[in-house]
């Protein structure tokens, strides 16, 4: 009795638990992080043939080569993408987020592999995106894969993958709370306790690791800064919206590139390689594009770069970004954000300054609060983007004309865009993340995997006495009606019938056609069940016929309330169960 009782006082908590795995996690996702940055500095070495900064290589490679070596990159990379992971396309957060909230946080262990080398390649033959998405979703795949190897449950899993995000920022930008913050503010959505601890260990455990291997050094060096007038505060606002402005601009333009090579017809991973080329073209006229572009900002905050170049470089770089990732790149957005808001801040700065500069800081300080407001702006993240800029600066003096810049963008973009830079493409696909567990359940589940082939019509030309007898022999009270060849025409209910049906006088001289209603709402095999079950709710229908696509007449099943509830209630109690197997298998 007393060793189960010295056992059971030992047995370790749930928090304790999770705060090892944290650590794990940390330790992983800090390896990780520094990792894939070898990785790039061995194939940006292999491609250009020296590492470095990637604008001082450029200016002596040969200009055939610096159109050819994006192109060959695209290329590797679109072939990995397609055969190994499709996922690892684009910038990876969206896909985290939507593991979350759908996938009870499962992410495929092959991401790890397939993400580092394509983001790698893309960036390291000058792909126009950023290190730190990729990053993400490599560190959020290793806290998925280790709570599934350890079998652990669904919201452990899902802790564990925010775990894997938040170590994956802290080591790349040296900033342990702004990891912690994205992961709970953008990929979780979850501020409790139990949640937060574990992530906070990640994140620390990581930045540790980090700082071990690259120094503990801001992840850029920024000019001296001092606020000079309270006049700046309203000037500050004004910047806050004209990065809203871009940060809208950088959204919109980046999904309208992406639906423009989802037209062109010819194989995916080709698509990729002429991404490539048009980003070799561009980077003959602008090589700071190239890229995840830290030496073009540090350039625009160090005031080296003329007012009509940063502007040019804000279309510019929304373009090159859009096009690399459109195509079918893999690389991150938070790195061409802070890029936009370097040469947009500078821009802006460098117009206030020559009108009032008794009253105003110099650009660069401009263009510091600027990488924090479109960041804000693109992502509806001002807590990260307001921790992550002071925290990469480790300059206190900037924090008051970020924060009101960084919530002004953010509110500014909110109005403009409803959704972020991650959620539109979740949205795009039907997900909607801040809907909740239970739309998004309905929104995972297809209606040709719910319906009822076994369809009750009636024919158009069915009289109303047989059609009174075949009423009294089913089990429902609305029927689709069908034409000679079987395409639905029209949809009779209990309300088209209820009066006439059993009429001895007109028995023989209507018929269904004559009191069904003709226009009839439909739902496609593949659409989902969410959506069904609007159609169904809003006009109280009993019975919702099912054709074989959108704007078809070809009746394949119909669907019930019940049907869809009954999948609801099995999608619910099989995840339940997966859950509970995992817990204590």
């Amino acid at each position: 009795m007393e060793n189960l009782i010295s056992f059971k006082a030992f047995k370790p908590s749930e928090n304790t638990i999770m705060a090892a795995l944290a650590v794990i996690v940390g330790l992983a996702g800090g390896f990780g992080a520094i990792g894939f940055r070898s990785l790039i500095d061995f194939f940006q070495a292999t491609f250009y043939g020296a590492g470095g900064n990637l604008l001082d290589i450029i200016s002596s490679t040969p200009w055939y080569f610096r159109i050819l070596i994006p192109a060959i990159g695209g290329l590797i990379v679109g072939l990995l993408v397609y055969f190994f992971a499709r996922e690892a396309r684009g910038h990876g957060v969206p896909e985290v987020m939507e593991a979350v909230a759908l996938k009870s946080g499962i992410i495929r262990k092959r991401i790890v592999l397939v993400k580092s080398l394509a983001s790698a390649i893309c960036i390291g033959s000058g792909g126009s995106v950023g290190r730190e998405g990729p990053i993400v979703q490599i560190g959020s795949a290793i806290g998925s894969g280790i709570g599934q190897v350890l079998r652990v449950s669904a919201d452990r899993i899902r802790t564990l993958v925010g775990c894997g995000a938040a170590a994956g920022i802290a080591a790349t930008f040296n900033a342990p709370i702004a990891g912690s913050m994205f992961a709970l503010e953008i990929i979780l959505g979850d501020f409790s306790l139990t949640t937060f601890s574990p992530i906070v260990i990640s994140s620390v455990t990581a930045t540790a690791i980090s700082r071990h291997f690259l120094g503990n050094t801001p992840a850029i060096i920024v000019p001296g800064y001092q606020l000079v007038s309270a006049w700046e505060f309203p000037i500050y606002v004004l910047l806050g919206l004209f990065c809203a402005i871009i940060g809208v601009i950088f959204i919109k333009v980046l999904y309208r590139v992406e639906d423009i090579f989802g037209r062109i017809k010819f194989p995916e991973y080709f698509k990729a390689l002429l991404g490539g080329f048009v980003i070799g073209v561009m980077g003959l006229l602008f090589p700071h594009i190239l890229g995840v572009g830290y030496g073009a900002i540090d350039l625009s905050l160090m005031q080296q770069l003329p007012w009509w170049l940063m502007l040019f470089l804000v279309f510019f770089k929304i373009l090159s970004t859009s096009i690399t990732i459109g195509s079918g790149g893999s690389g991150g957005v938070f790195a061409p954000s802070l890029f936009l808001g370097a040469m947009a801040g500078g821009f802006f700065g460098s117009v206030v300054h020559g009108l009032f500069p008794d009253v105003t800081a110099t650009p660069g300080a401009y263009g510091i609060v600027g990488m924090g407001a479109i960041v804000s702006a693109t992502t509806h993240g001002p807590l990260t983007a307001i921790l992550m800029l002071f925290e990469m600066t480790g300059n206190y003096m900037i924090i008051l004309p970020l924060m009101i810049t960084c919530i002004i963008s953010s509110l500014g973009a909110g109005r403009l865009l409803k959704d972020s830079i991650y959620t539109l493409k979740l949205s795009r696909r039907g997900v909607n993340i801040k809907a909740g567990k239970e739309i998004n359940v309905l929104k995972s589940i297809r209606v040709k995997d719910v319906m009822n082939t076994k369809v009750d019509t009636v024919p158009e030309n069915l009289s109303l006495k047989k059609l009174a007898e075949k009423i009294s022999r089913s089990k429902h009270n609305s029927f689709p009606v069908v034409d000679v060849a079987g395409n639905l025409t029209a949809i009779l209910s209990f309300l088209d019938y209820h009066d006439v049906a059993y009429d001895e006088n007109l028995k023989d001289l209507v018929v269904a056609k004559d009191i069904a209603t003709a226009k009839v709402v439909t739902t496609a095999v593949d659409d989902n069940i969410y959506d069904a079950l609007e159609k169904i709710t809003q006009r109280d229908f009993s019975i919702l016929p099912v054709v074989a696509e959108a704007n078809s007449t070809v009746l394949v099943g119909i669907l019930t309330r019940r049907d869809i509830m009954d999948a609801y209630n099995k999608a619910v109690i099989k995840k339940t169960l997966f859950n509970e197997t995992k817990e204590t298998g």
